[in-house]
C-alpha cells in the first residue's frame, strides 16, 4: 500500500469522502487541471502548491475500477495548518497598528487574477517605512504582510514632507477615501513590480483582509491526505458493439483478377555485352519528351486533419563515374630583352627628340629631388591618421591617478621594495614588500621580522582590493624578475642572500580570469559542490631556494635573466645558446661580488626522477626540484679596487647585451634570424648544461659592463677571468676604470632602450648620463638636488625623456631636448618617499607609471600625451644631442691634459731659476739598461749572502757560471 499527499486547491479535484462505497462515484486524484488553467501554480512560482500524484494503475484521465480513497479522520486532523504566532510591532507607529496575523489571504488569488480592483502598487522607502513602522521582514514579512495606517497619519506625512512623500502619487485616492483605517500590504515577491500595494476603496480591504470561506474549505480539502488502495483490473468478456463492421468496411479488397505478363528472350543473349551508341533525338518517335512543370489543382485542397505514419529507413545508393586522366605536363616559358645595336644607341642619342626631352625634364626632376630632401614622400598620411591620442590632448602634460593598490594585511607598515609588469599579460603588476628596517633594527626586532611573512604580492587591474597570488620567501625581497622567455617563472634576490625561484604555471588561468568571483564560476560545477576556496588569494610557496653556503653574504640588490640567445660558460666565455631559452641568472650583492647562475641539470640523472611522476606532497612544482638547496653559482665576479682600502660593493649593474638583440648571435650563426617558439615541454631538469666545446663563441658580445656602487662609484669591468701575472691565479681583472661620481649609493643604472651604448645613473642627490666607450667620465652631470633621489627610469617611447623619483613623494620628468638644467614637470604623487617607478606601455594610446612608496602603496598613473608620443624626428636629435656632448667631453678633457702640461712646465721653469737640478726623463732604452744592472747587483748580493751561509761554494759558483 502506498500513499501520495494531494495539495491543491480545486475542491473538485479532492477525493470523494471515504464514506462513499461506490467506485463509479469515486473521483480520482490525477483528474488536476492543466498548468494553465484556473490557479494552478507553474513550477517556479513562489507560493506553488505540490502537484497532484496520481495513485499507480490509474487511466489517463479517468479512474480504474475498484479505486478506492481512503481518508483517516486522525490523518485529516493532523493536516491542519496550525495558527501562526502573531509577530510584535518594532517601535512606536504613528497610525493604529492592527492585528492581522490570523487574517485569512487573498495573495493567493491576486498572483493570479493579476492587479485586483481598488487595489494601486506603491514603492515606499527605508525612511517612509521607519515613518509608519512598516520595515521589510521586520514589521510585515511574508506571513504577516497587512499593515493599518490611519488616514490622518498619511495626510500629515504628505503635507509635511510634501513632494518627498513616497504617497504623494496617490495623494487624491487617500483624501477620497472614505474610512479612516487604509491597508497597505507587503509585496514580497514584487509581484507588481513594488515592494508594497495599498488599498484605496473599503470593497479592496474587505476583500483582501477577508477573503471567501471557500478557499478555506478548498484548502482544508487540499492538505488532507489520501490513502488509496490498488484493486488489480478483472477481465470482463468482449462484447461487440459493432465496430467490427466498420473496420471491414474500411479495408481495401481486391475486385479483379491480376493480369500476367510473360516476357521471353533468347538464351543466347543472357549475359551478353551491353552495347550502348549516341542517336539523334528526332530518328524516332517519341525519343525525346519534355516534362514542364505545371500547377496540379488537385493538390490544393486544404486538408483538415492527416493521419500518417512515417518509418525511417536507410536509403542505399549505388552510383558510379568515370573522368578522363589529365597526366601532368612541363611548362616553361622563356623571355629575353630586345636590345638596340650600337648603331641604333648611336642614332638615338643624337636624336633631337631625347635631347630635348632630356632638357625639359632636369628642371622637373631637379625639383622632385628638392621635394624628396624636404618632406618624406612616402609617408603614410591616412594610416597614421589613428595615432592622435583621443583621451588627452597635447596641452595636457600631468601625469593623472590611474589606480591605486593596497593591502592592509600584507603591505601595511612596509615599503616597495621592487616594481615588475607582467610581460605577456596586460593588466597584471607583481611588487615585493619589505620591512622599513635598516640592518640594526632589523637585529634588535629579530623576532617580529621572522614571524612576518615575506611575500611577493601580484595585482590585477580587475581587482584592485585582493591581490591575485601571494609568492612566499624565505625572507624580504629586494629584487625579482619574470622570466623573459615563460613569464610563469620567477626569480628573486632575498635579503639573506639566497636566490628564490617560483614556478606559477597552475595559476596562470587565475591571472587571466575576469574579476571577482565570475572568474571561478564554471559550467561544469554542480549547485553544492562549489569550493569554497576559489575566492581565497593562494599563496604559492617557491620551487628551489640556493645554497646558504654558495650564496652571496649580503642582501642581493640587483637580479636579471641573461638573454635567451646567450649563456655564460663557467669561464666566462659567451656562447650560443642553442634552446632559445632564458636559462641562466645574474645577481648582485654588497659583499663585493656578482655571481651567474645556471638554472638547468647538472647531472643527467636528475631528470629521470623528474618525468617519474613524483609530485611534492605539500602541492609544489617539481620544476627546480634539483636545485633546490643544493643551488650554487657556475662563476663569480669579484671586484678589487685597484689601489688598497677595500673592495667595491656592488648595487646595481648593466649588461651590453638585451632580451630579443640577436645581432650577435646573427653574425655567428646566419640561421639565428629564426624566432625561437617556446613550448610547454621545456623543461629545466632535462636540459643539460653540456660542453662548453660543443657550443659556438659569440665573439660579438661584449664582455664588459657596467657596476653601481654603495660608494656612489660607476665600475667598468670584465666579468671573464684572466690569468694574474703576478700569483699565476685565473681570478676576475681588476676594473678598467671607475669614477666616484656620486655623492650617495647608485640606485639606478639602467641604458636607454634606443641607445643601448648610453646610460643613466642615479644616486644620492645627482645623476649622470654616461657613454660607453668614454672612459673620462659621464658626459652629462645635474647639479645637486635639494632632496635625495630614491629612483629613476628611462620613457619607453621617447629617447630623450626619463623619470627621476626624490625622497619627498615626488616626480621629476627630465625632457633633455627641452630643457638640461632643470626638469620638464615635476609632480607630487605620495605624501611618503617613492622607492621605485616602472613606467609600462600597455597598448599605443595607453601608457602606465607604476610608483611604489615607503607606507606599502602601489599607485598607477596615466602619462599624458605629450610625454609618450615623440616629436618628429626624436631620435636623430636625441643621437645628435649625444655627439655633441661626448665631443665636448673629448675637449674637456684635452683641455686638462693641456693645462697639466702647462703647468709642469711652468713648475720645471721656475726650478730652474731658483737653481734646482730639473727631473731627468729617461727614455725607455735607458730604463731597461738601468733595470738589468740592478737585477745583476742584485744576484751578486744573492751570491754573497749563500756563501756566508755555507749553502754555495766556489765550485758551485763556478758550474753555475
Amino acid at each position: 500500500m502506498k500513499q501520495f499527499k494531494l495539495n491543491n486547491k480545486d475542491t473538485s479535484q479532492a477525493p470523494a469522502s471515504p464514506k462513499s462505497k461506490s467506485p463509479a462515484h469515486t473521483k480520482s486524484p490525477a483528474r488536476t487541471k492543466s498548468p494553465g488553467s484556473g490557479r494552478a501554480k507553474s513550477p517556479g512560482s513562489g507560493r506553488a502548491k505540490s502537484p497532484t500524484a496520481s495513485a499507480p494503475g490509474s487511466a489517463k484521465g479517468s479512474s480504474r475500477p475498484g479505486s478506492k480513497p481512503v481518508t483517516p479522520k486522525a490523518t485529516r486532523n493532523s493536516l491542519k495548518t496550525p495558527p501562526q504566532k502573531k509577530t510584535p510591532a518594532k517601535g512606536k507607529p504613528k497610525g493604529k497598528d492592527k492585528d492581522v496575523s490570523q487574517v485569512p489571504s487573498a495573495m493567493d488569488d491576486t498572483e493570479d487574477e493579476g492587479l485586483p480592483e481598488g487595489v494601486v502598487p506603491l514603492f515606499l522607502t527605508s525612511k517612509t517605512q521607519e515613518i509608519f513602522s512598516a520595515r521589510c521582514d521586520e514589521d510585515v514579512t511574508k506571513e504577516n504582510p497587512f499593515k493599518i495606517i490611519m488616514k490622518e497619519d498619511i495626510i500629515e506625512d504628505m503635507r509635511l514632507r510634501a513632494a518627498v512623500s513616497d504617497f504623494a502619487p496617490i495623494k487624491q485616492d487617500i483624501l477620497n477615501y472614505p474610512g479612516d483605517e487604509i491597508l497597505i500590504v507587503y509585496d514580497y515577491d514584487f509581484k507588481f513590480e513594488q515592494n508594497f500595494y495599498v488599498a484605496i476603496t473599503e470593497e479592496a480591504k474587505e476583500k483582501l483582509l477577508n477573503p471567501p470561506k471557500e478557499d478555506e474549505d478548498e484548502e482544508e480539502q487540499e492538505e488532507e491526505e489520501v490513502i488509496y488502495k490498488y484493486v488489480p483490473p478483472v477481465s470482463k468478456p468482449w462484447i461487440s458493439q459493432g465496430s467490427e463492421k466498420e473496420i471491414e468496411e474500411a479495408t481495401v479488397k481486391e475486385t479483379r483478377r491480376r493480369k500476367k505478363v510473360s516476357i521471353k528472350r533468347q538464351r543466347r543473349e543472357f549475359g551478353a555485352p551491353y552495347s550502348f551508341k549516341d542517336r539523334n533525338v528526332a530518328d524516332a518517335k517519341d525519343g525525346y519528351v519534355e516534362c514542364t512543370q505545371y500547377e496540379d489543382k488537385n493538390f490544393n485542397i486544404k486538408k483538415m486533419e492527416l493521419d500518417r505514419g512515417t518509418q525511417a529507413i536507410p536509403v542505399f545508393l549505388d552510383a558510379g563515374t568515370q573522368t578522363d586522366w589529365k597526366y601532368p605536363r612541363n611548362a616553361c616559358t622563356q623571355s629575353y630583352p630586345r636590345l638596340f645595336t650600337d648603331e641604333e644607341k648611336e642614332t638615338i642619342e643624337k636624336s633631337d627628340t631625347l635631347i630635348n626631352f632630356v632638357e625639359e625634364g632636369i628642371p622637373r626632376f631637379q625639383l622632385a629631388l628638392q621635394q624628396n630632401e624636404i618632406m618624406d614622400v612616402f609617408y603614410d598620411d591616412w594610416g597614421n591618421l589613428g595615432d592622435i591620442d583621443d583621451f588627452g590632448s597635447k596641452a595636457d602634460n600631468h601625469l593623472k591617478e590611474y589606480q591605486s593598490f593596497t593591502d592592509l594585511h600584507f603591505s601595511k607598515d612596509k615599503k616597495i621594495t621592487c616594481i615588475q609588469w607582467h610581460p605577456t599579460i596586460k593588466g597584471i603588476v607583481a611588487v615585493s614588500v619589505g620591512e622599513r628596517m635598516n640592518f640594526d633594527d632589523r637585529i634588535d626586532n629579530a623576532g617580529k621580522v621572522i614571524m612576518t611573512p615575506s611575500l611577493i604580492l601580484i595585482w590585477s587591474f580587475t581587482d584592485p582590493i585582493h591581490p591575485q597570488l601571494l609568492l612566499e620567501a624565505p625572507d624580504d625581497i629586494d629584487s625579482f624578475q619574470f622570466n623573459p622567455s615563460d613569464p610563469n617563472i620567477i626569480v628573486g634576490g632575498c635579503y639573506n642572500g639566497q636566490l628564490v625561484l617560483w614556478d606559477i604555471s597552475e595559476y596562470a588561468d587565475r591571472l587571466k580570469a575576469p574579476r571577482g568571483g565570475h572568474r571561478n564560476k564554471k559550467k561544469d560545477v554542480l549547485p553544492g559542490f562549489e569550493d569554497p576556496n576559489a575566492l581565497k588569494t593562494p599563496v604559492i610557496h617557491y620551487c628551489a631556494v640556493s645554497s646558504i653556503e654558495f650564496s652571496h653574504r649580503a642582501p642581493i640588490t640587483d637580479i636579471q635573466w641573461v638573454p635567451d640567445h646567450l649563456e655564460i660558460s663557467k669561464m666566462g666565455i659567451p656562447q650560443e645558446n642553442r634552446s632559445q631559452y632564458c636559462v641562466q641568472i645574474i645577481s648582485a650583492a654588497k659583499d663585493h661580488s656578482v655571481l651567474f647562475w645556471d638554472t638547468r641539470s647538472q647531472k643527467p640523472h636528475m631528470a629521470k626522477e623528474e618525468h617519474a611522476g613524483v609530485k611534492h606532497p605539500s602541492g609544489i612544482p617539481n620544476t627546480f626540484k634539483h636545485l633546490d638547496l643544493t643551488w650554487k653559482p657556475q662563476l663569480k665576479v669579484y671586484l678589487h679596487k685597484s689601489e688598497p682600502g677595500g673592495d667595491h660593493s656592488p648595487i646595481v649593474f648593466s649588461i651590453g647585451e638585451r632580451q630579443g638583440d640577436r645581432k650577435a648571435a646573427k653574425a655567428t650563426d646566419d640561421t639565428a634570424d629564426i624566432e625561437p617558439t617556446h613550448t610547454a615541454g621545456f623543461s629545466f631538469s632535462a636540459m643539460k648544461i653540456g660542453s662548453a666545446k660543443e657550443k659556438k663563441t659569440l665573439h660579438d658580445v661584449q664582455t664588459n659592463f657596467y657596476v653601481g656602487t654603495e660608494d656612489g662609484e660607476v665600475v667598468y669591468l670584465d666579468w671573464m677571468p684572466q690569468k694574474d701575472p703576478d700569483t699565476g691565479k685565473i681570478q676576475t681583472p681588476k676594473p678598467q676604470y671607475y669614477h666616484a661620481t656620486h655623492d650617495g649609493p647608485v640606485s639606478v643604472l639602467q641604458r636607454s632602450p634606443f641607445f643601448k651604448d648610453v646610460l643613466l645613473v642615479i644616486g644620492g642627490w645627482t645623476f649622470s648620463l654616461w657613454k660607453e666607450g668614454v672612459t673620462s667620465g659621464p658626459i652629462l652631470t645635474c647639479a645637486a638636488n635639494p632632496v635625495k633621489l630614491t629612483s629613476g627610469h628611462w620613457s619607453p617611447t621617447r629617447p630623450g625623456v626619463f623619470y627621476v623619483a626624490k625622497a619627498d613623494g615626488s616626480i621629476d620628468i627630465w625632457d633633455l631636448l627641452d630643457k638640461t638644467h632643470e626638469p620638464a614637470l615635476t609632480q607630487s604623487v605620495s605624501t611618503a618617499s617613492i622607492t621605485t617607478v616602472y613606467p609600462f606601455q600597455v597598448t599605443h594610446k595607453q601608457h602606465l607609471l607604476a610608483v611604489g612608496d615607503t607606507f606599502g602603496t602601489l599607485h598607477i598613473l596615466e602619462i599624458p600625451w605629450s610625454l609618450k608620443h615623440p616629436t618628429p624626428n626624436e631620435y636623430n636629435s636625441f643621437a645628435n644631442y649625444i655627439e655633441r656632448e661626448v665631443k665636448r667631453r673629448a675637449f674637456v678633457v684635452m683641455r686638462w691634459d693641456f693645462r697639466e702640461q702647462e703647468k709642469r712646465e711652468l713648475e720645471s721653469e721656475s726650478k730652474k731659476k731658483a737653481g734646482i737640478a730639473p727631473n731627468v726623463v729617461l727614455s725607455e732604452s735607458e730604463i731597461e739598461n738601468k733595470l738589468k744592472l740592478d737585477y745583476q747587483d742584485f744576484l751578486k748580493e744573492e751570491l754573497a749572502f749563500l756563501r756566508e751561509l755555507g749553502l754555495k761554494t766556489d765550485d758551485d759558483v763556478i758550474a753555475d757560471t
